[in-house]
């Protein structure tokens, strides 16, 4: 029993839960996995797709989401679509379940009439996919992930967990050029807004603990929604609102091998909703804030994020402590330079919220605290909705929990944090080929333009290395506003001011108009936005509707 940063049974706060049956006393997590990133949507979408296609009668494909987007095509194949490639295995014999969140009116932007198509399509062939509304008011069902299990051969069972939604938007690539089938944003992001994400993909015995997270979900006896025009509307539909009972679930996957080396615990939200809560949880479960709270305490050189937002006081104050109590201690943020929704209305409130975050950051660690964006080489902002922490290369969570109040107590989350068996002890170094190490190194290569193999493992090269990267390509687009009749192409909508980029997109060449070529990378530095008195007056108002607090009047207040 190794793993120091993780939760225990009684840590997770949470005893309706069956998700630490079985398990040793003590213990909340499983040893003998292998976790393994996929960093973009194309890469992960082809190999599900890959994997789902392979599967037989017998065999069993649960998956839940945020979105479900029928059409979205996981390869470049025409006949690949989300819905062809769930249906053909339904009618190959697979067992195919879905809970897909019943989201908010299509008229503010919401998308629950595509998850129902989804789900016509999936129920036709033979499966049952269906739309969970059981949340609180103006929360999501948020979590993202697709299990896949095998009657004859439970070693090739795998989950895939993260940030990637099976919807449009997602399946960008390396080169940052964007999805295909791309979603709204503003005009800033360009015609096929570049989208960072993470995925990762997870085999062994922790593969039990996120089917024991699907079957609760879908076993739970509270109606899939309570709200009298909307069963009204599911009724007059003829919508299937009575999940079929599951077949008995198998015991665990075995371990990956004898030199699989990842513990790997899975950790969750759940609000408490009203009027009924859910059998499993029904004060909620708040493990994910619990596990970060723990690893964060014992935080010593370095935290590297990636978050898609990185908002509200509670979130400076968690990361802020620990910098204060720690001097030698650094944290490195990347997020959106802009977030994925303007208007004279909208982003102000978003901005407050991350501004919030970023004032007690900077208070607290100073020139501690780096936070980045990133700049495609066609000029665009790519968008990061990866949600990844690292703390000192020793503990790693990758999930669907951005950093913000949302996340940790309004909607229902996931995430996969994993240690190294063969670390013994907090001070102890984790091997080069740990799974935090290589995540790491593959996200800070791309950011750089390096090889992972070349980036550096200590702290202090690493925080110097990004840096350079990003006063380098910032200084690249400064010296194209300047004074000397440069040509640039035409510059799009700017971002409110206080994003503290300059967006005029140079030319999509690796060299400009004046012949200096490009700096590797894509680092921008960002720093706290900047919002007018006025907007400062009503910005806090609207910001808690963006970024509600479950936990108000509960007891255990983030």
């Amino acid at each position: 029993m190794i793993p120091d940063l993780f939760l225990t049974p009684d840590e997770r706060e949470n005893p309706d839960t069956r998700i630490d049956e079985g398990k040793p006393p003590g213990v909340a997590w499983t040893e003998g996995n292998h976790v393994r990133a996929i960093v973009h949507g194309d890469s992960y979408l082809a190999e599900l797709h890959e994997r789902i296609s392979a599967l037989g009668d017998g065999d069993l494909l649960y998956f839940v989401d945020w979105r479900g987007d029928p059409d979205q095509l996981l390869t470049d194949d025409p006949g690949s679509s989300v819905s062809a490639t769930f249906a053909a295995a339904a009618r190959r014999g697979v067992d195919v379940r879905g809970l897909l969140w019943r989201s908010h009116w299509h008229r503010f932007g919401f998308h629950s009439q595509k998850s129902r198509l989804l789900g016509i399509e999936i129920d036709e062939a033979g499966g049952q996919c269906l739309r969970d509304m059981r949340v609180r008011t103006g929360g999501s069902h948020h979590q993202k992930f697709v299990l896949l299990r095998h009657r004859d051969d439970a070693g090739r069972d795998i989950v895939y967990l993260g940030g990637i939604d099976l919807c449009h938007g997602r399946r960008d690539s390396i080169a940052h050029e964007g999805d295909p089938q791309p979603i709204a944003m503003p005009q800033v992001f360009g015609a096929r807004p570049p989208w960072h994400d993470v995925q990762v993909a997870i085999q062994g015995p922790a593969v039990a603990d996120v089917e024991t997270t699907f079957r609760e979900r879908w076993e739970d006896s509270t109606p899939l929604t309570l709200n009298p025009g909307r069963l009204a509307s599911s009724l007059l539909q003829g919508e299937d609102l009575q999940p079929r009972p599951l077949p008995p679930q198998n015991p665990p996957p075995p371990a990956v091998g004898a030199t699989a080396s990842e513990a790997v615990q899975i950790v969750r939200t759940y609000p408490s909703i009203l009027p009924k809560g859910y059998d499993f949880a029904p004060r909620g479960e708040r493990s994910i804030a619990h596990a970060n709270t723990k690893a964060v305490a014992h935080a010593r050189h370095l935290i590297y994020l990636e978050d898609q937002y990185l908002w509200s006081q509670e979130v400076g104050r968690h990361f802020g402590e620990a910098l204060r109590a720690n001097p030698e201690l650094r944290l490195i943020a990347v997020i959106p330079v802009v977030p994925d929704v303007d208007g004279a209305v909208s982003l102000p409130p978003q901005l407050y919220g991350r501004k919030l975050a970023m004032d007690l950051l900077l208070e607290a660690g100073g020139e501690r605290v780096a936070v980045y964006g990133l700049t495609s080489e066609a000029g665009y902002p790519i968008y990061v909705h990866a949600k990844v922490c690292v703390i000192d290369d020793v503990w790693s969570s990758v999930g669907s929990d951005n950093f913000n109040r949302r996340s940790w107590s309004s909607d229902s989350e996931i995430a996969c944090t994993v240690q190294d068996t063969r670390v013994r002890g907090l001070d102890e170094p984790a091997p080069r080929d740990s799974f935090a190490r290589r995540l790491r190194r593959e996200l800070v290569g791309e950011h750089t333009g390096l090889h992972p193999d070349d980036v550096p493992d200590d702290p202090d090269e690493l925080w110097d290395l990004m840096a350079q990267r990003a006063d380098a390509l910032d200084a690249w687009y400064a010296a194209g506003e300047g004074p000397r009749g440069r040509r640039h192409l035409p510059r799009p909508k700017a971002p409110m001011k206080g994003t503290s980029v300059r967006w005029r997109r140079r030319s999509g060449a690796p060299s400009g108009a004046d012949g200096v070529e490009r700096p590797p990378g894509r680092l921008r530095r960002l720093s706290p936005p900047e919002l007018s008195r006025a907007q400062m007056l009503w910005a806090p108002r609207l910001y808690d509707a963006f970024d509600p607090d479950g936990t108000i009047l509960r007891d255990d207040a983030i």
